[in-house]
């Protein structure tokens, strides 16, 4: 007789998550099912607004009125969440399932130590003394990859990096040995080296501990990094459920389709300068469509989509709910818009832009009267050549002063040393007065558009006003439409106010804004970090269109590699303020001559198991050292897999290397 196949430890069951509002409901999660065996990864996926939060927030039970379970199951272990009073669900939460939120610094308590809070975590559900869950904290901190764990333990959440913040809520995560976490968008916010490191905490906690892990996120190689099995989610429905190998190479379902072709890979084999996007936006909640409700967007529909399509088997293992391909259709590739040629350089001309060994070094208070003056090198001595017309990225993690080095090019610092010059002007010690004509010729596009938009101000204002100060319209009223136009935004968006956009809408806006003035180059940093695969896909075209239209020059700068293959024509690798490998985009993927570029790409996942299954990885050990006081030598040396004594006694210089790559290294290619 065979055995009896285990039971699940987490199956949903119909699950309906509403926001029970006076203009009617809005159905968040609408009849979502699905189950989680112990030791299972699950990997959740879909557009912001798709209902992934909520239905995280729905299992633990954090939901704040006017938010209700209104159907629906949540057994955990037999026993029904969803029916559990507020003191039953207490002694769940925490113990044994625990959640990972995706900004650290908003979960940690700002005010305490990070050992208080970690020992509140174990002693409120009296499972240890506070002794004991002390020296729990140290040795979870330790397991983590916490570097001094004893000191640590001290700290203060805003002591230590984003990368180190999310250990200590892994830590917190795991303090009371959970059989179920649901991490939420984990690494959005992380350098792909942090991601990559825990992405395998996370894999190795999941082995170590048999714990079953539910990871939300928008990108697709985090999913194909570690999960086992895959959920799409769409308009607060799954749309397709499947193992990675399966749904990641042969989707089933036109979102996940569309979701794969509007992100950009690492391992691209061309540079193609636009990405496929999803047009549209997804429904309101509070009305969903007839039918699937992927169909007003989706390329493939067919009359019989204005039928509701039910979630049927597409294989083995494989459900998805679309009619198109449950007659077994293939999904053709998508036809992308015209591809915009990479602009010419005439590497005759002069450069739009010329850094000489520019450095910004910044003057920290003293910790007592008779300590030494600390200095942090932000910026030690960059040189760099940007032309007319062409992309340059900037990559690093944070710390290695790409942020300080755009600020330092549009003058919002003062050099410490080095030169400036813009279209053959030196502005390293320009004054203000001297500044503000230039202004107009160079504009910056900054990370993230809520906060850089005046709140108190409509779209209308904040465009008008660079116009207006440098006296530009005539009829400001008539820019504003154009500029919005240019965008891809209504001119009727004019009275509106930021916090009425989506965060795409308002990196339009930002790009709007920029563009008012007219300028020759745009600083953008980080200007897709924090969108959706799809918005990002925008975004990039609308950049691509624009330098296309108006010859605009970039200085690019992000942290997730693949967008920066997809975007640029050269790329500057900086570490701890230094330049490390300066190449074309194409040549530094395919043949990275410095060891740290070398880490960099092989930490960047790919949304494809079968090439994570084969791919090396180049052992970078601990985080950056700090720019206050950083390595002798080489400043990569103290993580670097390949260094040798030179590397410490000497510092090398930037040189070049193969095909025209100019690389700081005093072995560069060996791997």
């Amino acid at each position: 007789m065979p055995a009896p196949a285990e039971a699940p430890l987490l199956e949903v069951r119909g699950l309906r998550t509403w926001f029970l509002m006076d203009s009617g409901p809005v159905r968040a999660v609408d009849g979502v099912s699905f189950t989680l065996r112990a030791g299972d990864t699950l990997g959740i996926v879909g557009e912001s607004g798709s209902g992934k939060s909520v239905l995280a927030k729905s299992i633990m039970r954090l939901l704040d009125e006017p938010a209700r379970i209104v159907a629906g199951e949540i057994l955990f272990r037999g026993k029904d969440l969803a029916a559990l009073d507020e003191g039953a669900i207490r002694a769940v939460r925490g113990r044994e399932i625990a959640m990972v939120f995706q900004d650290p610094m908003t979960s940690l308590n700002p005010v305490l130590r990070i050992a208080k809070q970690l020992v509140e975590a174990m002693t409120a559900h009296g499972r240890f003394t506070a002794a004991a869950a002390r020296a729990r904290a140290i040795e979870l901190l330790r397991r983590m990859g916490v570097s001094a764990p004893d000191r640590a333990v001290g700290s203060y959440p805003h002591q230590f990096s984003g990368g180190m913040r999310q250990r200590v809520m892994l830590a917190m995560g795991f303090s009371n040995e959970p059989v179920l976490l649901i991490a939420d968008e984990p690494t959005t916010a992380l350098d792909v080296t942090i991601q990559a490191q825990i992405l395998d905490l996370l894999r190795e906690l999941n082995a170590s501990f048999g714990t079953a892990v539910v990871l939300i996120s928008h990108d697709l190689g985090v999913i194909a990094n570690v999960c086992s099995r895959v959920l799409v989610m769409y308009a607060g429905e799954v749309v397709e459920e499947g193992a990675p190998e399966d749904l990641l190479t042969d989707p089933r379902h036109p979102y996940t389709w569309a979701l794969l072709h509007a992100a950009p890979r690492i391992d691209a084999t061309t540079q193609d300068r636009r990405l496929a996007t999803i047009e549209g936006q997804p429904p309101d909640p509070r009305a969903w469509p007839a039918g699937c409700r992927f169909q007003a967007r989706c390329p493939f529909a067919e009359p019989r989509c204005t039928v509701p399509p039910a979630l049927l088997p597409a294989g083995p293992g494989r459900a998805a709910r679309c009619w198109v391909t449950q007659d077994g259709m293939a999904l053709r590739a998508p036809k992308r818009p015209a591809a915009a040629a990479a602009p010419a350089r005439i590497e005759q001309a002069a450069p739009v832009l010329r850094l000489v060994g520019v450095a910004k070094h910044f003057v920290l208070p003293r910790d007592s009267l008779f300590t030494p003056k600390r200095v942090l090198r932000a910026v030690d001595g960059v040189d760099l050549e940007v032309f007319r017309g062409e992309t340059v990225g900037l990559v690093g993690e944070s710390g290695c002063g790409k942020s300080t080095l755009a600020r330092l090019i549009v003058r919002l610092h003062t050099p410490t040393a080095g030169s400036i010059a813009f279209e053959g002007q030196d502005i390293t010690r320009a004054s203000m007065a001297e500044m503000q004509p230039l202004r107009r010729r160079m504009q910056m596009i900054f990370q993230d558009p809520y906060a850089s938009l005046n709140p108190r101000m409509t779209v209308g204002d904040i465009l008008a006003g660079p116009l207006v100060l440098h006296g530009l319209a005539s009829d400001p009223a008539a820019r504003v439409a154009e500029l919005l136009d240019l965008v891809g935004l209504a001119p009727a968006h004019a009275g509106r106010f930021p916090h009425e956009f989506s965060g795409g809408q308002r990196q339009r806006i930002s790009i709007a804004r920029a563009l008012a003035v007219g300028p020759e180059l745009i600083v953008a940093d980080e200007p897709v970090s924090a969108l959706d695969v799809n918005i990002q896909a925008q975004i990039i075209n609308l950049l691509a269109d624009l330098q296309e239209r108006l010859g605009l020059t970039y200085l690019f700068i992000a942290h997730d590699l693949a967008v920066v293959r997809h975007v640029c024509d050269r790329i500057v690798v900086l570490y701890l303020g230094r330049v490390m490998e300066i190449a074309g985009a194409g040549d530094l993927f395919a043949r990275p001559l410095h060891p740290y570029t070398r880490a960099l790409i092989s930490a960047a996942p790919v949304p494809d198991p079968r090439i994570e299954r084969t791919r090396r990885r180049v052992a970078m050990k601990g985080e950056p050292p700090s720019a206050i006081s950083p390595p002798s030598g080489c400043r990569f040396r103290t993580r670097c897999p390949v260094a040798e004594a030179i590397c410490a006694a000497q510092t090398p210089v930037l040189a070049p290397g193969v095909a025209g790559q100019m690389v700081a290294c005093h072995f560069p290619g060996r791997v």
